[in-house]
């Protein structure tokens, strides 16, 4: 979702259902210039024209509220349940949506003016995919100061061509980056939870060191999916609790800079 914050009084919020079904019948006065009524404001930082163009038709379609500032969104707080459960929407139909960069948010810059224009598109779609936080000043790539290491990373792997696409079969399964730390970080801190086992042994086998999920290099990925591999088979030889734990703790640390 877009990033969101708030101005003006305190009102109380009212909501309807906007993703749920038929559009409601928002009946809000909305008056921006009135210092007293609590605004939402949806900073859409970084949206391609043609999710900006999706957004203001269904705003339009919808009847809903609101008024444009550069590149914010400002609704009526009485309708902010309804308008981010549009957003939660938009993002399952036309999204990911990039993840701005704040004015306060220390920032890394990358300068990539040498860099020809499939390599530039191909790292601001894995930036979102990501979900770094990030700003371009032209062929300046700022991202926040914590993801410097990890962008270091997606940077070389670009340049060594080892980023995976969207290209069917050479994809890791949905998700499963996330799932492999949240059943590790689990597991060592629980070596018999069960719950957390059945998730690797069924996650796995399917994944392959040559097909990373989108954004990630090929070289983090494959040591991830051996790390994944020898987790698998200390439960099938049933191994000491204390060697699992061991074993999902280095899985762990592997996932940790990319989740």
């Amino acid at each position: 979702m877009a990033f969101v914050n708030k101005s003006g009084g305190d009102g109380e919020q009212e909501s309807t259902d906007v993703a749920a079904g038929a559009p409601p019948a928002f009946d809000v006065d909305f008056d921006p210039n009135d210092p007293n009524q609590t605004k939402v404001h949806y900073d859409l930082t970084g949206w391609s024209l043609d999710q900006r163009a999706e957004l203001a038709e269904t705003l339009a379609e919808l009847e809903i509220p609101h008024i444009w500032d550069g590149e914010e969104l400002i609704v009526p707080e009485a309708i902010e349940q309804d308008v981010d459960g549009l957003f939660d929407r938009l993002e399952a139909e036309i999204g990911p949506f990039p993840v701005p960069l704040l004015d306060d948010d220390g920032s890394t810059e990358f300068g990539l003016d040498e860099w020809p224009f499939r390599d530039i598109e191909t790292l601001k779609q894995a930036l979102v995919e990501a979900e770094i936080p990030h700003a371009w000043q032209g062929r300046t790539l700022l991202v926040a100061g914590d993801a410097e290491d990890v962008v270091d990373t997606l940077l070389d792997a670009i340049e060594a061509g080892e980023v995976a696409s969207f290209d069917g079969d050479a994809e890791a399964p949905e998700g499963a980056l996330h799932n492999l730390y949240v059943a590790a970080d689990r597991l060592a801190r629980d070596a018999v939870h069960g719950p957390s086992r059945s998730t690797l042994l069924d996650l796995v086998p399917q994944l392959s060191p040559t097909a990373p999920p989108f954004g990630l290099a090929v070289g983090p990925w494959r040591v991830i999916v051996e790390r994944a591999y020898v987790l698998v088979a200390l439960f099938e030889s049933a191994a000491e609790p204390e060697l699992i734990a061991a074993g999902a703790d280095d899985l762990r640390a592997e996932c940790r800079p990319y989740v």
